[in-house]
């Protein structure tokens, strides 16, 4: 573990060519961060909580990574080493991935990653996103890795290839001609703001006819775009956001399993033990106690 400023960092290497970087400052004080990374590397930031800002060129251009935010970006004419400023109460993972290495990981055909295309091969590349329930799960697990030590690199390296395919299979790379509705920003607008809805109301989600009726999309384009944008259905991705949000509060520390059940909406411990180990294999109280 090298220690940073304020905070804790670590730099793991999987494979030549493959490195996954870990910060995470659970302090009130600003910490800071800085590791080479050549022209050769493709760069996936991910920012599970708090702000991360990246500096470059030396500083004179900066760019704030928010919470559930993601960034990538690569520059084949020029070295962009991570010069980063962790807020407080942050946790930050990026993933190091040479352009070798990963033209490696996909096959000829892979279409849907634009920057794989020969005409795109030697031009730079920068794209901001979010970070998908799926995605968030993978990253928890790397952030709170607690297992034996003598499997962390192979651990590492399957968290890390599933983040990738996580990361391409965003909704952003759908195919819109196969999928007219993605291309009716109407539309997307309605299903995402049925997302939020979702999510603020956790506690007591709307029914899936009340929550049509409240974006004023038919049932029908409700699951079918829902679907389509987030790759679940409304519940299944709502179950995921609940689980993930209750990993966070057991590793906040500041809660014990019968109130994180209440809080994520479940009138009884039973019933959010038994939906969290079907979802980590694992309770929450054996979880905590990093079993």
């Amino acid at each position: 573990m090298e220690n940073i400023a304020i905070g804790a960092a670590e730099v793991t290497l999987i494979e030549k060519g493959f490195q996954v970087v870990r910060l995470k400052n659970d302090t009130d004080e600003v910490a800071h961060f800085e590791h080479h990374v050549d022209r050769s590397f493709i760069q996936f930031h991910f920012c599970l909580k708090g702000t991360t800002g990246l500096a470059f060129n030396e500083g004179s251009y900066r760019l704030n990574l928010s919470e559930q935010s993601s960034y990538l970006l690569y520059n084949p004419s020029k070295d962009l080493p991570l010069n980063l400023e962790i807020q407080a109460n942050t946790w930050f993972i990026a993933v190091l991935v040479s352009i070798k290495k990963f033209h490696s990981l996909f096959s000829p055909d892979a279409t849907h990653v634009s920057f794989l295309s020969d005409e795109n091969k030697d031009k730079k590349y920068y794209v901001d996103g979010s970070i998908s329930p799926s995605m968030a799960v993978a990253l928890h697990q790397l952030m709170n890795y607690n297992l034996n030590d003598a499997i962390k690199r192979l651990y590492f390296k399957g968290k890390a290839y599933e983040l990738m395919s996580l990361y391409f299979h965003q909704p952003e790379d759908a195919d819109v001609e196969a999928c007219p509705f993605l291309v009716d920003e109407q539309n997307m607008r309605k299903i995402k703001e049925a997302k939020e809805i979702i999510i603020n109301r956790m506690i007591d989600p709307p029914s899936l006819n009340d929550l049509a009726l409240e974006i004023g999309l038919s049932l029908k384009k409700l699951k079918e775009g829902f679907k389509e944008v987030y790759g679940d259905t409304v519940y299944g991705f709502l179950l995921d956001h609940k689980m993930e949000y209750a990993r966070q509060l057991l590793d906040s520390g500041q809660h014990n399993v019968n109130e994180v059940g209440s809080l994520v909406g479940y009138s009884t411990a039973s019933h959010f033990i038994s939906a969290f180990k079907k979802k980590y294999g694992t309770t929450p109280k054996k979880y905590l106690m990093g079993s």
